[in-house]
């Protein structure tokens, strides 16, 4: 589910949008570009019935509109069945940049499409070279020959996806992960809890009151680690970004949300117990060596910080 969609100003200057569409159409377009259930690849699941919810309109009024965009405007297609729509622009106000936290929320995003034949028919309009090869990756036609099919699967590999094998479990080890999944649903629960206190608004807040303005980029860049991370991690490697005086806080940042998910931490109660247990290996090691964990001059980050 979206937290956090930017959308270019060039929206309002489009010749298509400013001639051909009424204020009922620019409004319908502007929804369809930001509601919660939007992407990061233009490609979601909606139904019509919750469109005509939000938008307050009954739901033939909801169809009417589908399929004026998809006929007259030619900006959409709707799958039925899967009810996936795909927006033909979207990466025209939005995928106009990249970058590594852009690139690996596409490409997670892209291999939940039920229907690919609408990934071309998005990626067809994306400016962005680097993104729109994420796309071309998933072209695969009736025509396709066994040499292109590698290159594809080469190219996804290339670019980190893989597939994870599990050995079947014991009775005994089925009961463990059972009670190992249902603590893990309640500290799911409790992490969703603590965010929706917080929130991506919570973020931005505190990276314009801290850090600087909220540029266009740097927000499309911490909601793309927002979608990945949750709002509370993301708020705490920010804040440990600024306690460290690095000097891009959120390249630093990045680096930080990468070092806690190689070290499995996926949740505010993970990284209170990866603190607790450096609390207490560091306290171990001033004792023995008579002095403070932090000068041991190992600083992953050290390249971010101000001298």
């Amino acid at each position: 589910m979206a937290k956090f969609r930017l959308v270019h100003t060039t929206f309002w200057n489009d010749p298509r949008v400013v001639e051909e569409m009424t204020a009922e159409d620019k409004y319908f377009f502007l929804y369809l570009l930001t509601n919660e259930n939007t992407s990061q690849v233009g490609i979601y699941q909606i139904t019509k019935r919750q469109i005509a919810f939000d938008l307050g309109y009954s739901t033939d009024s909801a169809s009417a509109l589908l399929q004026r965009f998809i006929e007259h405007h030619k900006l959409i297609r709707y799958n039925l069945e899967s009810r996936e729509i795909a927006i033909k622009n979207w990466g025209k106000y939005n995928l106009v940049r990249g970058g590594k936290p852009i690139l690996d929320c596409v490409k997670s995003e892209l291999k939940t499409i039920k229907d690919t034949s609408l990934i071309q028919w998005v990626g067809e309009s994306i400016p962005n070279e680097s993104i729109r090869k994420l796309y071309e990756s998933y072209y695969v036609t009736y025509n396709d020959t066994p040499t292109l099919r590698q290159e594809i699967e080469e190219y996804n590999n290339t670019n980190g996806s893989h597939v994870t094998y599990h050995n079947t479990p014991t009775i005994s080890g089925q009961y463990k992960d059972k009670q190992q999944e249902e603590e893990q649903e309640e500290d799911i629960e409790k992490d969703k809890q603590q965010e929706k206190e917080i929130g991506p608004s919570g973020v931005y807040a505190f990276y314009e009151s801290n850090i600087g303005p909220l540029k266009p980029f740097i927000g499309e860049e911490i909601g793309c680690e927002i979608d990945e991370h949750g709002a509370e991690l993301v708020l705490e490697a920010l804040k440990e970004s600024v306690t460290a005086n690095a000097r891009n806080k959120v390249k630093y940042a990045q680096g930080i949300l990468r070092n806690w998910h190689k070290e499995g931490v996926t949740s505010l109660h993970d990284l209170e117990m990866k603190r607790n247990r450096g609390e207490n290996n560091g306290n171990v090691y001033a004792r023995s060596n008579g002095q403070s964990a932090n000068q041991n001059g190992n600083d992953p980050f050290a390249g971010y910080s101000s001298n």
